[in-house]
């Protein structure tokens, strides 16, 4: 796995909507707090432009995307919303020159499609972290925005959080893959499906339904990708969904029981989510998850 470099101030980070629409005013403060930390930024056309439900066609999504992986003055690229999108346009993405050049690339939600497609086909790390809308409302200042500079910056990923009732001790060591639930579902079966074998994965959503976050564990069990992994980190499932008729289980209860026959290392309520508890992970870097009686450690492999 390559590491692409790490940032130094002076460094250009550049910001793009490859997926939903985002207003310009909501990416402001990420702007400032990024030159705050030294860095430059430029803005893509994809910022503040809307196509319906998108920030572009697929043709404007891709030429600007395109234009940002291209660039050799960009040392990183922060994308300013996931949403929906960016599997409409991944398969027409010529990754020729940023796999001559690496540069970071930061994000969740559908950004998922990038990190798997990066991980899966060219070996190359990027950064699943908050977006552009996480710097508003304070959220600046919080442990988890900060967590991007100190990645970006060079600081080995050390994390450590409370014990979950559910979680199950052990230790593991593998490739950091995964994302979230409903778009590591939507993967299988193409040129950027995940490979969790041997691998730490790590799942979470938002505003699903509480039978279709049964029907996607369903199907990560059918499909094996459950079976060889050294770890499972279970983060923030928010804004869920019930039915009419109730489906009957809360959801770490619905996943604790599709995941009780194996026996590697889970560790639940880990801070990865589309809420403000949200880490900056390594996609694609060997770490290690330590789940003891008291407290959870994932940390990147030295």
């Amino acid at each position: 796995m390559k590491i692409p470099p790490y940032l130094k101030k002076g460094d250009t980070i550049g910001i793009v909507c490859p997926a939903g629409f985002m207003t310009v005013e909501k990416a402001t403060k990420c702007i400032e707090t990024l030159k705050s930390w030294g860095f430059n930024v430029r803005t893509g056309k994809t910022l503040g432009n809307q196509f319906h439900y998108f920030s572009g066609t697929d043709e404007e999504r891709l030429h600007d995307l395109q234009q940002m992986l291209d660039d050799k003055n960009i040392q990183a690229i922060l994308c300013g919303r996931g949403g929906y999108g960016i599997s409409r346009i991944i398969d027409d993405l010529d990754f020729t020159a940023f796999k001559r050049n690496p540069k970071w690339l930061i994000g969740y939600s559908d950004v998922t499609i990038l990190h798997a497609h990066l991980q899966r086909r060219l070996k190359i790390a990027s950064l699943h972290a908050p977006m552009a809308g996480a710097f508003n409302d304070g959220g600046d200042a919080t442990e988890y925005v900060q967590s991007i500079r100190k990645v970006l910056t060079g600081k080995k990923i050390n994390y450590t959080t409370n014990a979950h009732d559910y979680n199950v001790k052990g230790e593991g060591e593998g490739p950091l893959v995964g994302g979230n639930l409903s778009i590591v579902c939507h993967l299988m079966g193409s040129k950027s499906a995940i490979d969790t074998t041997n691998s730490i994965l790590f799942l979470e959503d938002v505003g699903e339904y509480l039978y279709n976050i049964d029907r996607l564990f369903m199907q990560l069990k059918r499909a094996g990708m459950l079976d060889t992994l050294s770890g499972l980190v279970i983060g923030g499932f928010t804004d869920m969904k019930d039915t009419v008729v109730p489906f009957g289980q809360k959801v770490y209860d619905l996943i604790k029981e599709k995941i009780k026959d194996y026996d590697y290392p889970v560790c639940f309520d880990f801070p990865v989510s589309h809420s403000e508890r949200n880490y900056a992970l390594k996609y694609g870097a060997v770490h290690k998850l330590k789940v003891t009686g008291t407290k959870v450690i994932l940390k990147e492999a030295e």
